[in-house]
């Protein structure tokens, strides 16, 4: 999977394994490739030992902080674009008619529902926060109508695909 990270202005292309957890994992940051063992300290803190093989492992504690991480007393922001959550959108201005789905674009836990079935939304407007891998997600509406389904609660988990709300 390719990810592009954005940190502090600068966009980094990351390739991360498939089934990404906790533990070890072989990845690659701009083309240089990495080894890496995850391990959750507690909710929003992950120790990351990185080694290459142009230098000794160094380890990083690494405190989420919503757009940012603190590593080390100092924060970075950071903006993940994944080409996954670009699929579900492209071509979402097109085929208005209709109901119109929002679909988890991966496993991970509702945190907010900001809308009721019944509710008027607008083309683009936030509907549903998901967290996965510690990182919220907001997901937006496809288009403006009518909420006429909603397909989970607060602290539901869902997999990747699953129908969260439905527009028509």
């Amino acid at each position: 999977m390719t990810v592009w990270l954005e940190i502090g202005g600068k966009k980094r292309r990351v390739e991360l394994p498939s089934d990404i957890g906790a533990g070890s994992m072989s990845c690659s940051v701009d083309g240089r490739a990495l080894n890496v063992d995850v391990r959750v300290l507690e909710p929003g803190v992950i120790s990351l030992l990185i080694a290459h093989s142009e230098a000794p492992g160094r380890q990083y504690r690494c405190v989420l902080d919503g757009d940012g991480v603190v590593i080390g007393g100092r924060r970075y922001g950071f903006a993940v674009e994944d080409p996954r959550s670009l699929q579900g959108r492209r071509g979402a201005g097109a085929g208005t008619e209709g109901p119109r789905t929002v679909k988890a674009p991966m496993p991970g836990r509702v945190v907010r529902m900001l809308v009721e079935v019944g509710e008027d939304v607008e083309e683009g407007q936030g509907v549903v926060v998901i967290e996965a891998m510690k990182m919220q997600n907001e997901l937006k509406a496809p288009k403006a109508g009518r909420v006429v389904r909603v397909g989970a609660v607060v602290g539901d988990t869902v997999g990747s695909g699953d129908v969260l709300v439905v527009v028509e």
